[in-house]
């Protein structure tokens, strides 16, 4: 017999360790390769509800590992590397939301998904970029809207509900970096590609005019599946161009920017996955009073 190789040995382990391996869209492809489920954040959010292992490895960043935890208090969950933040996520703390939220009494606050446990415990909503309008939507018009952290996410989500929404100033450090200029660039070297944009993508709603659609990864995912065309232009991290090339290999899917790379969802290796499981950390552990009062906002999120 060969020598049994590192994904091989991933999949033993989660097999004895009663493990399900969840990972987000913008790992690693090797990652990717050796998960249970690939998504986005919302996909992977229900994944880790239905599943019945009682083990998640999560391969994303700490609030997707913090999430899980918040939805199944009961199963253990290992975030491999807890260097894997987030740099939006970190963009506002729960102090500084009290503190809004104080400015404006009254006010239902609609937190996306890439914030600390802490700040989601403050909030009355969680919401993905694949349901943030719906989410929005439900909301009595007569509400005042906090929307959180992400202000190019928020300026999206109000151009396209039309509602009274205050937005913090946040951002994603890689999707802020893609601009409207350099849609507009790709448009001219790329005549004809269909351009998808993440809403997180810096002053997304000036970039309508540049690109065909607008897409949360999901359905960046869902789009790579069913297009014919014969190239794609994709601005958001690059990590997801693994998938969309796996699902469609006859279209070609070029990065708007081959920077647009997240070194928090890169901290994650193999070697990371297997010592997780091995060895049994890191666990991820949220304070049950934290943890009650965030779960209220993320069931919201899941139902939506």
């Amino acid at each position: 017999m060969g020598a049994t190789t590192l994904e091989e040995e991933i999949r033993t382990l989660g097999r004895e360790r009663d493990a399900v391996i969840l990972a987000h869209n913008y790992q690693r492809p090797e990652v990717q390769e050796v998960a249970d489920f690939v998504g986005d954040s919302l996909y992977l959010s229900r994944k880790a509800i239905d599943a019945p292992q009682s083990v998640i490895v999560f391969a994303g960043v700490r609030f997707m590992a913090e999430t899980a935890k918040i939805l199944n208090p009961t199963k253990t969950v290992l975030l491999p590397d807890p260097k894997a933040g987030c740099g939006l996520a970190d963009s506002i703390t729960a102090e500084q939301l009290r503190t809004w939220k104080a400015e404006h009494p009254g006010a239902v606050v609609v937190a996306y998904i890439n914030t600390s446990a802490e700040v989601k415990a403050e909030s009355d909503y969680c919401c993905t970029s694949s349901n943030a309008i719906d989410i929005v939507r439900k909301i009595p018009e007569d509400k005042e809207i906090l929307f959180l952290p992400d202000i190019f996410l928020g300026e999206y989500v109000r151009s396209r509900t039309g509602r009274n929404m205050h937005l913090w100033m946040g951002d994603c450090p890689v999707h802020a970096k893609l601009r409207p200029e350099h849609l507009e660039q790709a448009r001219a070297a790329h005549p004809g590609a269909p351009i998808l944009a993440h809403p997180e993508c810096g002053c997304s709603t000036q970039a309508m005019g540049h690109v065909d659609r607008i897409l949360s990864t999901d359905g960046m995912v869902r789009f790579a599946e069913e297009t014919r065309a014969p190239e794609v232009i994709v601005a958001t991290e690059v990590g997801i161009l693994h998938r969309m090339r796996k699902l469609n290999p006859g279209t070609k899917f070029t990065p708007l920017s081959e920077g647009a790379i997240c070194p928090f969802m890169k901290e994650i290796d193999l070697v990371d996955v297997r010592d997780s499981l091995a060895l049994n950390r890191f666990q991820i552990d949220v304070p049950t009073e934290t943890a009650t009062k965030a779960r209220r906002a993320l069931e919201r999120m899941v139902a939506a």
